[in-house]
């Protein structure tokens, strides 16, 4: 067996997988967990993310490279022996089976006796809340009920690695969010490693210690949520993660932190460089829309100006969302926090926005 001399307790090393021996799905993934970290697979549909799941988990073999547990190579490890809990969209509760049952079985597959089943089962149980369900059967119990089921069931035998394929899909938004916390909690309370797979940008952000974001067959970046979103590193990743604004324009100068841009609709504005090497270099210019202030008293002396054009004003409660036409785009989106202070903005007026070079990022075109 090959293994591995670092601290990490789950490794990706030149992993690629192929269904058809042409096309690659996953493309030469390099990817290591320590112990204890909560890792989220962020991506759009096709991304590769679910493969690399499955490839984890043994359901899927890799076609070159390997996969390392504990520093243990699993290649050829069947699924059943991997000792790894996993947790699935649609539950795959036995539907024949009482609650306990359903719990009892990955117990009496390890062998274990049946006064320690018991208390296991009881345990686990206990931890998702759901200690008087014991009798029940799948049938009798809602869907945010069987979610929990299921991951009772597959934490019950105490694994050290827990997968969870978008498990929250079929809840409702408030469920879903109570169970994100849930989920969340108890991982870290157990001190359990998990590998979460989602292509929901603000369930990735709320549970993760770490995200990796793929997009075909690669992981685009890989870093704690804040960092996904403040300082994304490529223009898939700031239009993937949470709303962003783009302008669009060609690099005029450039040097050391900041660079110059010449919009195509012929405004000129500052930017940070981070995915651009020279001038002459086309650039989508990302920032975020909290980050433009209306307020002309709260500009900051050197903060970047822009006339823009009211397009559309909507009132969501703790904050206005105002679509602008800016630099010739009509998507142009700024959220405000609805204070005291705060204009209220008509749409068709004409007015003045602004922010810090700082937040504005020069990515790749």
């Amino acid at each position: 067996m090959a293994t591995s001399t670092d601290q990490a307790f789950v490794e990706f090393e030149r992993v690629q997988k192929s269904y058809d021996g042409e096309t690659l799905v996953v493309k030469d993934l390099n990817l290591s967990l320590p112990k204890g970290e909560f890792l989220t697979m962020l991506g759009p549909s096709g991304s590769g993310k679910t493969t690399c799941l499955m490839m984890l988990a043994g359901f899927e073999t890799a076609t070159h490279g390997d996969i390392r547990l504990g520093g243990v190579s699993i290649n050829n490890i069947p699924p059943h022996k991997r000792g790894i809990g996993m947790v699935f969209q649609n539950y795959a509760l036995f539907p024949h089976m009482t609650v306990a049952e359903n719990l009892s079985f990955p117990l009496e597959v390890r062998k274990l006796g049946k006064s320690e089943r018991e208390a296991k089962v009881k345990r686990a149980l206990d931890m998702v809340q759901m200690g008087s369900f014991g009798n029940r059967r799948p049938s009798q119990l809602s869907g945010g009920q069987q979610q929990r089921i299921a991951l009772a069931r597959a934490l019950v035998f105490e694994p050290e690695l827990v997968l969870m394929d978008e498990p929250l899909g079929a809840l409702d938004k408030q469920l879903r969010e109570h169970m994100q916390f849930e989920i969340t909690r108890l991982a870290h309370d157990l001190g359990i490693t998990t590998v979460y797979v989602t292509h929901d940008q603000t369930e990735a952000l709320t549970m993760s210690d770490r995200v990796a974001v793929f997009n075909d067959g690669r992981i685009q970046q890989l870093a704690p949520p804040d960092q996904l979103y403040e300082a994304p590193q490529n223009s898939f990743v700031a239009q993937f993660i949470g709303e962003n604004n783009t302008l669009i324009g060609k690099v005029t100068a450039l040097s050391g932190d900041r660079c110059t841009v010449l919009l195509d609709s012929g405004e000129i504005i500052d930017a940070k460089p981070v995915n651009v090497k020279a001038v002459g270099d086309r650039t989508k210019v990302s920032i975020r829309p909290e980050r433009v202030e209306v307020n002309k008293s709260r500009l900051s002396p050197d903060a970047h100006t822009l006339k823009a054009e009211v397009l559309e004003f909507i009132y969501m409660g703790d904050i206005f969302r105002t679509r602008l036409r800016v630099a010739g785009q009509d998507n142009f989106v700024i959220k405000t926090r609805n204070a005291p202070d705060q204009v209220r903005l008509t749409p068709g007026s004409m007015i003045e926005i602004g922010w810090l070079a700082e937040d504005c990022r020069a990515l790749d075109a």
